[in-house]
């Protein structure tokens, strides 16, 4: 079954010489004639250009007049095509190049007409790539399956890849992050739901301490795996009903604090988002909810939020102490920072810990298509609970980017009036010791 985010309309069916022309994009040999692999900056430029049934700001240039929005989105499809193409080719490097191009694409622009006119097609090259694949392809595919969540065709293969100990790291962290995105989005049977979080489980269980009294957790070749099948469960735990909800805390949670000792600062991280995490469904199944072991804990907690360790790089310190700041308020005091994400005219309050795990996921595989996602993406605005999608007219348009434009001068301004002041200082040679 195939399930997409997306809208857009083509007539036709991918050709030869479609393919060839995307080849020769993605062949860095051969320049490119009109063809060129999608990037983060097509993304920003030309797929935000146009919007399936909504208007977008970037559609206006700088003067006002509106693009011609029927031969960028023909120029579009005719790239894709000749990416899906691709996708069968014979090099692999072809072939990861083509799913990594679509999977830009369809992380910043909505296309579900386009791409359901190739499902089949889409869907037996991406199992394909993933039964087949080498690693770096493989990952590539997961990506882009988890955007078109192609999750009854795809879930056992994906599963024998996560509990294959033969499979690369990197293939079956990918497939973990597929593995829990696809659930998430398509899975309806809860006996199927279930088996998937048992499957992640018996990946992320593994960097659980085998004896209760070891006092670290050293990091291996697999933490990265543990961390993502950890991080996949935890997603789906939030769709849970409240009884199973309840078996997993009396199942995980004696034995989630044990990571937190771990010498890799992202497991910890994981292990305390997904502590606060379990600790806010818990109270909400059990108003008196008590845990036995709270004192250690928080003095756990509140030691990370104020590490200070010098052999550990001031990044990681800088970026753990602001989480489990965060992650102590919600053990000890059920305290949540709202977080205020913006996009277009609308507002998305983040309140709680389900809300930001889920927030986090989509915008790890959308990446810089997360804003345009939450304007116009069905789904993801059920998800979240903000409505249908605000239709916006042109003036409202223009006037947004007008106050984008003014904004970028009044900052162009400062800069230039600091490089200023900065100069003068340096003119002054003053003495540097003065400042030491």
């Amino acid at each position: 079954m195939l399930r997409v985010l997306t809208a857009g309309r083509l007539d036709g069916s991918p050709g030869s010489s479609v393919a060839a022309d995307a080849r020769t994009a993605l062949n860095p040999v051969n320049p490119p004639r009109n063809v060129q692999p999608f990037s983060d900056e097509d993304a920003s430029i030309e797929t935000m250009s146009h919007c399936s049934g909504f208007s977008d700001p970037a559609s206006f240039t700088e003067d006002g007049p509106e693009v011609d929005e029927e031969a960028t989105q023909e120029d579009l499809e005719y790239k894709l095509k000749g990416f899906i193409d691709l996708t069968l080719d014979k090099s692999a490097k072809t072939r990861q190049a083509a799913l990594e191009s679509l999977k830009s694409a369809f992380s910043s622009k909505i296309l579900y007409e386009f791409i359901m006119e190739r499902r089949m097609t889409l869907t037996d090259s991406i199992e394909r790539c993933i039964k087949k694949g080498k690693s770096e392809e493989l990952c590539a595919a997961a990506g882009l399956a988890c955007l078109l969540c192609i999750f009854k065709t795809l879930g056992p293969v994906l599963k024998k890849i996560v509990s294959d100990g033969t499979a690369s790291v990197q293939a079956r962290q990918a497939c973990a992050t597929c593995l829990g995105i696809c659930c998430f989005i398509v899975t309806d049977d809860i006996t199927e739901l279930y088996s998937t979080m048992e499957c992640l489980e018996s990946v992320f269980t593994k960097a659980y301490p085998r004896d209760r009294d070891t006092n670290g957790v050293s990091s291996t070749p697999s933490t990265v795996l543990h961390i993502s099948a950890l991080l996949a469960w935890t997603l789906l735990l939030t769709i849970c009903p409240m009884n199973e909800v309840k078996k997993k805390i009396e199942m995980h949670l004696h034995k989630l604090p044990s990571m937190l000792s771990c010498d890799d600062v992202n497991m910890r991280i994981a292990a305390g988002e997904t502590l606060a995490l379990l600790f806010e469904l818990a109270r909400e199944t059990d108003a008196d909810f008590f845990y036995e072991d709270m004192e250690l804990l928080t003095e756990k907690l509140r030691a990370l939020a104020t590490d200070g360790n010098k052999h550990r790089a001031k990044v990681d310190k800088r970026k753990q102490r602001s989480v489990f700041r965060d992650v102590l308020r919600a053990v000890e005091e059920r305290d949540f920072p709202t977080e205020t994400v913006k996009f277009g005219p609308e507002r998305m309050y983040i309140d709680c810990w389900v809300k930001k795990q889920t927030y986090d996921t989509f915008k790890e595989i959308l990446g810089s298509g997360m804003q345009y996602h939450l304007q116009s993406n069905d789904f993801l605005r059920n998800v979240f609970e903000l409505g249908p999608p605000v239709m916006l007219d042109a003036a409202t348009l223009k006037t947004m980017k007008i106050s984008r434009f003014e904004r970028h001068l009044y900052n162009s301004a400062a800069f230039k009036a600091r490089t200023k002041a900065r100069s003068k200082c340096r003119d002054k040679r003053a003495d540097v010791g003065e400042f030491f």
